[in-house]
C-alpha cells in the first residue's frame, strides 16, 4: 500500500478547479431540471391542449435517439454560440431531459385531483396548486430527479471530451483522462482520482435514499 496516487492526484494544481467545475455543471443541471422539468410535466399531466399527447410522445422517442447521433448538431450550435471551451457548453444541452419530463409527469398522473380540486374551490389558480399543493407532494419525483441528474452530469465524459479543450475548464471525469497517455497509464493515480469522483455520488444517492424509494414506490400505492 502506498499513497504515491493520492498526492498526484491532490497534488495537482487543476485538480481544485477540476472538482470545482464538476461541482458547478452538476448544481447548474440538477436546479435547471427541477424548475424546467416539473411544470412541464404538470402540464402533460394536468392540461389538456391541442396536440399534448402528441408533444408528449415526440419527447419520449427522443428517450431512444443516441447522444451520438445529436452531438455534432449540438457541437455546431455551441461553436455559433460562441460558447466552445465554456461550461455554458456543458450545461446549456442538459437543461431540460426527456426523462425528466416523463418521470415528473408519471409521479403528477398518479396524484389524486381530489387534492387540487380542494385547493382550487378556495380559490388558487392553477399555478398556485402546482407551487403550494402539487410541488410539496412532490419532493420523492423531485428527490429522484435529483439524484438521477446529478449522476448523469457528474459522470459526464463524452460531450466534455468534444467541446471543452483547455484543462481550467476540464471536469474531473475529463481532467483524469490526462493521468492516461497513449502508450502510459498512471493507474494508482486514475484510481486515486476515480475514488474521489465516486465519493460526491454515493453521498447524494444516501441523502436521498428514503425519497428516492418512495418515488419507485408510490405509483403502487392506494390511498
Amino acid at each position: 500500500l502506498h499513497l504515491e496516487g493520492w498526492n498526484k492526484v491532490l497534488g495537482s494544481s487543476e485538480f481544485p478547479t477540476w472538482f470545482l467545475n464538476s461541482t458547478i455543471v452538476s448544481a447548474v443541471t440538477v436546479a435547471a431540471n427541477l424548475v424546467f422539468c416539473s411544470p412541464a410535466g404538470y402540464a402533460f399531466a394536468r392540461l389538456r391542449f391541442r396536440g399534448s399527447t402528441i408533444f408528449f410522445l415526440l419527447i419520449l422517442f427522443t428517450l431512444v435517439i443516441p447522444f451520438e447521433i445529436t452531438m455534432i448538431p449540438t457541437f455546431i450550435i455551441m461553436d455559433k454560440l460562441g460558447l466552445q471551451n465554456t461550461l455554458a457548453a456543458l450545461v446549456i444541452p442538459a437543461l431540460v431531459t426527456p426523462l425528466g419530463v416523463f418521470l415528473m409527469r408519471q409521479f403528477f398522473v398518479n396524484l389524486p385531483r381530489e387534492v387540487e380540486e380542494a385547493a382550487q374551490i378556495d380559490g388558487c389558480s392553477r399555478l398556485g396548486v402546482l407551487r403550494h399543493v402539487a410541488l410539496p407532494l412532490a419532493v420523492p419525483a423531485l428527490s429522484t430527479l435529483a439524484a438521477l441528474t446529478f449522476l448523469t452530469a457528474w459522470n459526464e465524459l463524452l460531450w466534455p471530451l468534444i467541446v471543452i479543450s483547455s484543462e481550467d475548464k476540464s471536469t474531473l471525469p475529463l481532467g483524469l483522462t490526462t493521468f492516461q497517455g497513449q502508450h502510459t497509464k498512471d493507474l494508482s493515480a486514475i484510481m486515486a482520482g476515480d475514488v474521489i469522483t465516486t465519493v460526491p455520488v454515493l453521498l447524494a444517492f444516501l441523502l436521498a435514499q428514503r425519497t428516492f424509494i418512495q418515488s419507485l414506490t408510490s405509483s403502487a400505492v392506494k390511498g
